[in-house]
């Protein structure tokens, strides 16, 4: 009996421990998944997910943060996956923040790295309808970018070289010959002009020495010529010392005639005032004597009518000749 009781009560013993074992682990987890670790899902459309494994890790500035924990292709959408990870509380995870496939180059094992360009969002707790958890964005990595540059780059080469088949058809290679033919003879021909133009060079050359010797002759011309001008500007000076005298001379002498000519305009005025006074009584003098004269004609012509009949001298005038009132 008491060896029966012992396993009893080690066995009851065993079932507690495990028990509490295993609430502790689900506390644990519980505790664990909740308050340390966040999960966050991204749909990832554009970015190829070659060498992308389960507990894959989730970096963000070079951190490990988290691990890939799922990741399903999407009923709606048969281009896009969902992959849900778990990144640690404490990381930075903002509205903008974006997610980006990155690939180890030796070993093709793919990362997810998450970017928050700046300014940096609000954090991120929205969870969208029919979905359980935050989403983060997805961006687009440099090797996509870089696949993307070479592939436009292989396809401009392939256009180049299609362009240069179709450049390079017998007849565009028969003209192309042509045309360096034609490059030939023209670089002969200009050897040639060349030549000649050293020649006329040379000819430029020898007569820019004779300009140069024929602008030292004329420059000891134009000093010659300076020193006449000087010697000429001191006559003229000398010239116009003696123009300017007789000038003044000359002034003088306007002034002196313009004096003797007002001095006679008033001897003139003088003399006519004095002629008209005198013309005026001769031309009284001149009516006298004409009035004299008239009456010694009228008196002589009366006496010559007399003369002219003695008889009417001697005895008188006739009766017919009487006039009216006289008597004889």
């Amino acid at each position: 009996m008491e060896a029966e009781a012992r396993y009893t009560f080690v066995g009851a013993a065993v079932l507690v421990l495990v028990a509490a074992l295993v609430g502790g682990l689900v506390w644990l987890k519980d505790i664990g998944g909740r308050g340390e670790f966040t999960r966050y899902a991204i749909h990832f459309e554009k970015q190829a997910l070659d060498g992308l494994q389960l507990g894959a890790e989730v970096n963000l500035r070079g951190i490990k943060v988290g691990r890939v924990e799922d990741y399903a292709l999407s009923h709606d959408k048969l281009n896009r996956v969902r992959v849900v990870v778990r990144v640690d509380g404490r990381a930075p995870v903002r509205t903008n923040t974006v997610a980006v496939v990155t690939r180890n180059f030796v070993t093709g094992i793919a990362a997810i790295t998450l970017v928050t360009p700046e300014p940096a969002g609000d954090e991120l707790t929205a969870v969208p309808d029919g979905e359980r958890y935050p989403v983060i964005g997805e961006g687009r990595s440099d090797l996509d970018e870089i696949a993307g540059r070479v592939n436009q780059l292989g396809e401009q080469a392939a256009s180049a070289l299609t362009s240069v088949n179709q450049l390079l058809t017998p007849d565009n290679r028969a003209a192309a010959m042509d045309t360096v033919r034609n490059l030939r003879d023209l670089t002969a021909g200009l050897n040639q002009r060349l030549a000649a133009l050293d020649k006329v060079l040379d000819r430029t050359s020898a007569a820019a020495a004779s300009i140069g010797a024929a602008a030292g002759q004329l420059g000891n011309a134009s000093e010659r010529v300076a020193a006449v001008a000087e010697r000429s500007g001191a006559r003229l000076d000398q010239s116009l010392e003696q123009a300017e005298r007789t000038l003044v001379e000359a002034r003088s002498a306007i002034v002196r005639v313009s004096t003797a000519i007002e001095d006679l305009r008033k001897e003139t005025g003088s003399t006519a005032r004095r002629l008209e006074a005198t013309a005026l009584n001769v031309d009284d003098q001149l009516s006298a004597a004409t009035m004299e004269l008239r009456v010694s004609i009228e008196a002589a012509t009366r006496v010559l009518d007399r003369l002219r009949e003695p008889r009417s001298a001697l005895f008188g005038p006739a009766p017919a000749q009487l006039g009216p009132g006289e008597s004889k």
